[in-house]
């Protein structure tokens, strides 16, 4: 199993200590680039592709960790987009 479908088999399951990083790299394998929209962004992050889809979500602080809400609006925007099963 590749890290790429280890990382998604995590994510579908819904952990609670899913890593902004995990996340990142994740994305990163189904081509999503990380935008910071600028100095007045503040933790507010975008991951976009090629064509247009993104993801918009507050980097996690003080810990790293992803809350469970948006685990779940993040699983249900990649089944929607059909890039997860």
């Amino acid at each position: 199993m590749s890290k790429k479908d280890k990382l998604l088999e995590k994510l579908k399951s819904k952990p609670k200590d899913f890593t902004y990083n995990e996340l990142k790299i994740l994305l990163n394998y189904l081509e999503f680039y990380e935008n910071n929209r600028g100095k007045t962004s503040g933790s507010r992050v975008e991951f976009r592709d090629s064509i247009g889809r993104k993801i918009v979500l507050h980097k996690p602080h003080p810990s790293n960790i992803i809350k469970p809400y948006k685990i779940n609006d993040i699983i249900n925007e990649l089944r929607e987009w059909r890039l997860i099963k």
